[in-house]
């Protein structure tokens, strides 16, 4: 359920702290999300600690994004304010490296998410937040069946100004 042929999305490991301190540390990431400070080895290490993999508890998931032809962890994909009673969680990916990105991985990382969150979660949509200058997330979520549903202005705040934020869900259409 959570693979493919070129991929495998897994639990964080021990392993991963290097690759999730220089994830979470890499700056031109933030301007996406709502991190404005850099984060420790240490806090990372408490995190992979503590983290235990049951939404239900920790109301989010985080699976590493992991190449199969070089076994290789080129992304992480998170499911974060999962709110068990609506039956729903928002979504984000990060795939890092140059040799990695418009390879489809963040697509293909997408698809599993969305068949393991409808198919074994039983959840009955996803959404997410896009910086409307993202012009990749953009395509990558509108290709996994994601909708516009509404916009933010000039959420975000960069050093170039302002940019606006794009709503979008994805309800599991079996289910209506």
């Amino acid at each position: 359920m959570l693979e493919n042929d070129s991929i495998v999305l897994r639990a964080v490991e021990p392993e991963d702290i290097d690759f999730l301190f220089r994830c979470e540390n890499d700056t031109q990431l933030w301007r996406y999300g709502c991190t404005t400070v850099p984060y420790s080895r240490f806090a990372i290490k408490q995190y992979i600690a503590d983290a235990q993999n049951d939404i239900y508890t920790t109301k989010q998931l985080r699976l590493m994004i992991v190449r199969k032809d070089s076994n290789s962890t080129i992304g992480a994909i998170d499911l974060f304010d999962f709110d068990p009673f609506h039956l729903r969680a928002a979504v984000g990916i990060a795939i890092l490296g140059d040799e990695n990105q418009r390879q489809g991985f963040a697509t293909q990382s997408l698809q599993l998410l969305i068949g393991y969150c409808f198919d074994f979660l039983h959840l009955h949509q996803l959404y997410c937040s896009v910086a409307a200058d993202n012009t990749a997330s953009l395509r990558v979520f509108e290709k996994a069946g994601f909708a516009q549903c509404g916009l933010r202005k000039e959420w975000l705040k960069s050093a170039d100004g302002y940019t606006d934020v794009i709503e979008m869900q994805l309800v599991d259409s079996r289910k209506a």
